[in-house]
């Protein structure tokens, strides 16, 4: 044989070599990982602190690496610390027909009104509601009185039962979080979710809203609501609408004879059938019952 063919031969028989080395460290290694696993999986189960330690660091690392990545997180805002009132002048042509439209019709200041008609626009984008549904219900439920209560119980802006979804008030500042505007209709948005969910269709939903679901008549109350929506989302779209304004409540008095104060107008008349379900009222279902 040749030098040359001696050389070939021995570098095809490194390669081999090499090659069947790499194989069995690959192997061997591969077993080791998976007996580590294995036994880290057995200690997890065992020690549920450690896991839990675990869960820990993972999130933190998680978040520094969100921070590295995006900046700082923003810490949601308590109700005492979010702005009230928005210029409707400044919101999208759309959002301001809305909100000066409301205004006029339920002698409500458009500033608040302005944050309310944002706010509801964007939970229309979230939970894909129409957000003119969503200001057609607070017209129906409060007249847009953020401090509305009923008989039994049902409060703020959406008339929601707020002993019964008590839940969806803890991480917001609890039960008195009610009569923040925002947080009101929040709460009032997953709870119409859950009715309409639960009932399969729009009407259906504002019945268990309003507590008639085993009724034989919902008292208009889903008409009534339908009619605002329709009306509302004209404005949207541009097309006038007669308001017919909310006469104010007999407590708003005057001050003086040169200077006259009207007060928050009173919630919306409830539907003639309330008196038969206002004990069932929705935003009354319970989550344990959905």
């Amino acid at each position: 044989m040749t030098a040359t063919g001696k050389m070939v031969s021995a570098a095809r028989t490194f390669a081999a070599d090499v090659t069947e080395g790499f194989l069995e460290i690959t192997h061997n290694s591969f077993a080791l990982l998976g007996l580590a696993v294995a036994f880290v999986a057995i200690a997890l189960t065992a020690r549920p602190d450690l896991r839990q330690a675990g869960e820990a660091q993972l999130m933190d690392w998680l978040q520094a690496r969100q921070v590295a990545l995006l900046g700082p997180l923003e810490e949601p805002l308590e109700p005492s610390d979010r702005t009230l009132a928005v210029n409707p002048r400044e919101l999208p042509q759309e959002q301001a027909r809305v909100a000066f439209w409301l205004s006029k019709k339920y002698r409500v200041a458009p500033e608040p009104l302005g944050l309310l008609v944002a706010e509801a626009y964007e939970l229309g984008t979230r939970t894909k509601l129409d957000p003119t549904l969503i200001l057609a219900i607070i017209a129906i439920e409060s007249g847009f009185n953020p401090f509305a209560q009923s008989p039994v119980g049902a409060q703020g802006l959406m008339q929601v039962m707020t002993r019964i979804h008590s839940d969806k008030y803890e991480t917001v500042g609890g039960q008195l979080a009610a009569f923040d505007p925002v947080t009101n209709v929040r709460v009032g948005v997953k709870v119409l979710q859950e009715c309409i969910a639960r009932a399969g269709s729009l009407e259906g939903g504002l019945r268990f809203y309003v507590g008639a679901a085993n009724m034989p008549d919902d008292g208009g109350y889903a008409a009534k609501v339908l009619a605002e929506h329709f009306r509302l989302s004209q404005v949207a779209s541009g097309r006038p609408m007669p308001t017919t304004p909310i006469a104010p409540p007999a407590a708003a008095q005057t001050l003086t004879s040169q200077a006259p104060v009207q007060a928050i107008p009173a919630a919306a008349p409830a539907p003639a059938a309330s008196d038969a379900v206002s004990s069932e009222k929705v935003a009354l279902l319970s989550t344990s019952n959905l």
